[in-house]
């Protein structure tokens, strides 16, 4: 399984020659990322703000084999009012092949309860926003994260010099909270289950 970081918090996870993309961005929504032009055989998203609902800028592509995605969605908020603000995001959780366990948090705005966390809870891969602001901030990113234990966390939707939105926080505000952080020199991931509880940075290929 690759998992490859298509920047802010849009990813393409690929199987063989099948891949599902969540999150894409609108073509010039997200400062500093690059245009989309991406091809997938599903896509997947959280909300319908335009910065993770760009479904014109992935081309769907049939497939001959079955399908090695299950998809799973959990309610859940934009902001800490219920919703009041922001609106509704859905959780996906993603069983690929079977056996591994992908959940993207989506523009999580809230702390999880405890049924979320249990539904989440020891997955193979964590994508979590750490930016704060229009979503959780780096701090409930780590208590989720040591919350739902899971093998693999990838921060998203955050700033750098070079990229996101200015009223966000950075990485390095959230990596703070663990010893244990990776930082790739590369924007994709080939999951092993030798990983355990590590927090993967990856790094953005402009």
């Amino acid at each position: 399984m690759l998992i490859k970081w298509l920047g802010h918090s849009c990813f393409k996870i690929a199987v063989e020659s099948q891949s599902l993309i969540i999150d894409p961005f609108e073509k010039g929504s997200v400062n500093g990322f690059r245009d989309l032009d991406e091809k997938a055989n599903i896509v997947l998203c959280s909300h319908l703000h335009g910065d993770h609902c760009g479904t014109s800028c992935v081309e769907l592509v049939e497939s001959k084999y079955d399908s090695p995605f299950e998809i799973e969605t959990i309610d859940s908020y934009h902001d800490e009012k219920q919703g009041a603000l922001r609106g509704e995001n859905l959780i996906h959780v993603i069983t690929v092949q079977d056996y591994y366990k992908v959940v993207h948090l989506g523009d999580l705005g809230c702390m999880l309860d405890e049924k979320q966390i249990e539904k989440i809870k020891d997955c193979h891969v964590l994508m979590i926003p750490v930016g704060g602001y229009y979503t959780i901030g780096p701090e409930v990113a780590s208590e989720i994260v040591k919350a739902t234990n899971p093998k693999v966390v990838i921060p998203m939707h955050y700033k750098s010099d070079d990229f996101g939105y200015d009223v966000l926080k950075t990485v390095y505000d959230f990596t703070k909270y663990f010893e244990k952080v990776i930082y790739l020199t590369t924007d994709t991931l080939q999951f092993s289950d030798e990983l355990e509880n590590e927090i993967i940075v990856l790094d953005y290929q402009a």
